[in-house]
């Protein structure tokens, strides 16, 4: 089997402007693999660590030479030599040599980058494509490959967009009995339908680093009647062909022990938000509620999954950070009915299957997720298909970091149409 040759690191920028680190994997049979690490902008406390320079002096400290040192000094010494197919063997020397919970020495973009490279490199020796490789690594890999539902970013708010909107992201769902390219023309077609109906109504129609609008609008009422009008200038039903989901990123509006929000003249307790949860899926068939509380209102939680989990999916993102004993403690309390799996939240591959797995056993739904500045690497959406995902969030349809990935999952689509003539 091919053995790793020689990885090295360098700096590169990512969708933002802002540095990521990128790693080349060289295996002994000259098979290659590169791939470059995510970085979050709505970042959760309980994701594991990134190593940044913090040199003021370059990227306003946000520089990844640190990153490519740590690569070429303290990891690749370790790694030389190892069968690149040992891919459990990799990840644990060095989660090993990290030595930390969270990934303070090594940082998990760092070692992500490694993870996905080495994946890409053996992937690649085995002749075969990163989803069909993956899978060997699943306990149970003989469940058909399938392409996920994607849940396209129209409008962005929170800390993404207007300030005046809370929400982070206002989201669309084509029906899952939808063909994969007919939800991307769906999904084109939402967004296109949108910026259509802000254009009317003099608004702006750039975008942001999500990918999605970010126009000045009063409330996160007044986004969801905007996307509802664009919808019905379509021949898209919503409740039947499209659905609506938010993402609310609620700890970033949870101050003072209140839930903050727009729409209301005073705080909130999270009873209180998850009544407003209940009118916006009854009045806009909202399906899908990401992080609709903060991350540690874990009574909140459990009250809100157990009034509307029959109603939408509610999905655990900063709650459980990819995090296998963050996710136990939401099965336990029986928080969450989906989890948004982000590679980057914990730092290697395997990891990231881990969680799946464990969260699939309980009867989860798998949102496989990117981030807010990500790159044109498109391995996510292999990673979505080789793990099952019921839904992928890619952002946007709007920009290259974005559009890379639903390219992928189209190319994907199609080989597995071939490959099951």
């Amino acid at each position: 089997m091919a053995k790793i040759k020689h990885i090295a690191a360098r700096e590169v920028l990512n969708g933002k402007g802002d540095p990521s680190v990128e790693v080349t994997v060289v295996l002994s049979d000259n098979s290659i693999g590169v791939a470059t690490s995510s970085n979050g902008t709505s970042v959760g406390s309980y994701e594991a660590f990134n190593l940044y320079d913090h040199d003021d002096a370059r990227f306003k400290g946000m520089g990844m030479l640190k990153a490519v040192q740590t690569v070429d000094e303290i990891v690749t010494p370790k790694l030389v030599g190892l069968e690149a197919t040992k891919q459990q063997l990799i990840d644990r020397t060095m989660i090993d040599l990290d030595g930390t919970q969270n990934k303070g020495r090594i940082g998990a973009n760092t070692m992500l980058a490694i993870s996905m490279a080495v994946s890409k490199a053996a992937a690649a020796s085995s002749v075969l494509p990163p989803y069909l490789y993956l899978r060997e690594f699943l306990s149970n890999s003989n469940i058909s490959a399938k392409i996920p539902t994607p849940i396209f970013t129209l409008i962005n708010g929170g800390s993404y967009g207007a300030e005046s909107v809370d929400f982070q992201d206002f989201l669309l769902m084509p029906a899952s009995s939808f063909d994969y390219d007919q939800s991307l023309e769906m999904g084109v077609r939402a967004f296109n339908a949108v910026g259509d109906t802000l254009k009317i109504s003099n608004l702006y129609t750039l975008t942001t680093i999500a990918g999605g609008y970010g126009p000045a609008l009063t409330n996160n009422t007044e986004v969801l009647n905007v996307i509802t009008k664009a919808l019905e200038s379509t021949t898209m039903r919503l409740g039947f062909d499209v659905f609506l989901g938010i993402d609310a990123n609620a700890t970033f509006f949870y101050k003072g022990q209140q839930y903050r929000i727009k729409d209301k003249d005073t705080g909130l307790s999270a009873k209180n938000l998850t009544q407003v949860y209940q009118e916006l899926i009854k009045n806009y068939h909202v399906l899908y509620l990401e992080d609709p509380l903060a991350e540690d209102d874990w009574d909140g939680w459990t009250n809100l999954t157990a009034t509307l989990a029959q109603d939408a999916l509610i999905v655990g993102s900063d709650l459980t950070a990819t995090n296998p004993y963050r996710l136990q403690m939401a099965i336990d309390k029986r928080a969450i009915s989906a989890i948004a799996i982000k590679p980057n939240q914990i730092g290697t591959v395997i990891e990231s299957m881990a969680v799946v797995e464990v969260a699939k056993a309980a009867g989860l739904k798998i949102v496989v997720s990117d981030r807010s500045s990500e790159t044109n690497d498109d391995f996510l959406a292999d990673f979505a298909v080789a793990v099952g995902a019921d839904y992928v969030r890619l952002g946007g349809p709007s920009r290259g970091e974005h559009v890379a990935k639903y390219n992928r999952l189209s190319q994907i689509n199609a080989q597995l149409k071939l490959l099951q003539k």
